[in-house]
This record gives C-alpha cells, sequence and structure tokens, in this order.
C-alpha cells in the first residue's frame, strides 16, 4: 500500500466514525510509516460545527478549533486498526 491510499483510507474512516457528528474540513495533517509494525500512522484534523466559535473568533474570522486524531492503517490489507487522540 502506498501513502495515497493509506491517507485515503484514514480520512474515509474518520468521516464514517464521526459522521454523526457532521464533521467538517477533514484534511491530512501528516503521516509516518512503522516498519517495524508495518503500518500506516496518519493523523487527520477536522472540525466539530457544534464547537462554538464565540464572538471575538467570529468577529476576527477566525476559524472552530480542530481536532487531531492519528489513525493506524495495516500495510497489508488497508484495514484501520486504532484511532487515538494526538497529544
Amino acid at each position: 500500500m502506498d501513502v495515497k491510499e493509506a491517507v485515503a483510507s484514514a480520512k474515509a474512516y474518520v468521516n464514517e466514525i464521526f459522521a454523526p457528528e457532521k464533521i467538517e474540513n477533514v484534511g491530512l495533517e501528516e503521516f509516518e510509516f512503522d516498519r517495524r509494525h508495518r503500518e500506516w500512522r496518519i493523523t487527520v484534523g477536522f472540525s466539530r460545527p457544534w464547537q462554538g466559535l464565540g464572538a471575538l473568533n467570529t468577529a476576527t474570522g477566525i476559524t472552530r478549533p480542530r481536532s487531531y486524531k492519528i489513525v493506524t492503517v495495516s500495510d497489508s490489507n488497508g484495514i484501520v486498526t486504532s484511532i487515538r487522540n494526538r497529544e
């Protein structure tokens, strides 16, 4: 599996698993391949529309806070094996 396939798998999984929250602006933040475990670690960022902006942010044009998830994708079969918060 190449990085493009791993990223597509991670983003599709995030979109699917967080669909009830109606997330927005899903995007790749970073990626890494772990040769020892033969898995991709893809960081995906997104915004949640229910996270308030506040008056100051709205006036200055600052966007919603983003959430960042590290999605682990198996290199051998493209299956997502974990998702966790990025510290």
